[in-house]
């Protein structure tokens, strides 16, 4: 039969292993909240369906963050999508937004590129601050 000393052991050790189990279960889910970067307003006048919070965000095929949040507009006519940036210094005015499929499954991902010399961007009229 075994003794007291080597039951509190073998309990001991469970919940330690228990302990440091749960300790990494919530360090990797809150990695994200530990991760820098600027935060970005984008507009949309189309449907975003299958753009999701924590989709990829990409600088010519480059992922560069993350899709923080998606709701509707003040207006109630566009879609705002905040997006995350990490690592990038600063996106500059000559920057534009647009959405981009996954292959054939529906899923979106926003695809930021610089606009060329002389080329014209059709720009959203905001009639809220």
């Amino acid at each position: 039969m075994a003794s007291q000393k080597t039951k509190f052991s073998v309990g001991l050790f469970v919940l330690v292993g228990i302990g440091i189990a749960l300790f990494g279960i919530l360090m990797i889910g809150m990695s994200s909240l530990f991760q820098e970067g600027d935060l970005y307003v984008t507009y949309f006048d189309e449907s975003v369906q299958g753009l999701d919070v924590d989709s990829p965000v990409k600088y010519r095929g480059v992922g560069v963050g993350r899709v923080e949040n998606i709701e509707v507009a003040p207006d109630s006519k566009l879609i705002e999508v905040v997006l995350k940036i990490e690592g990038v210094e600063k996106v500059e005015e000559d920057i534009v937004a647009q959405l981009k499929n996954v292959g054939i499954t529906g899923i979106m991902f926003v695809e930021l590129d610089r606009i060329d010399a002389g080329e014209e961007v059709q720009t959203l009229k905001l009639d809220f601050p």
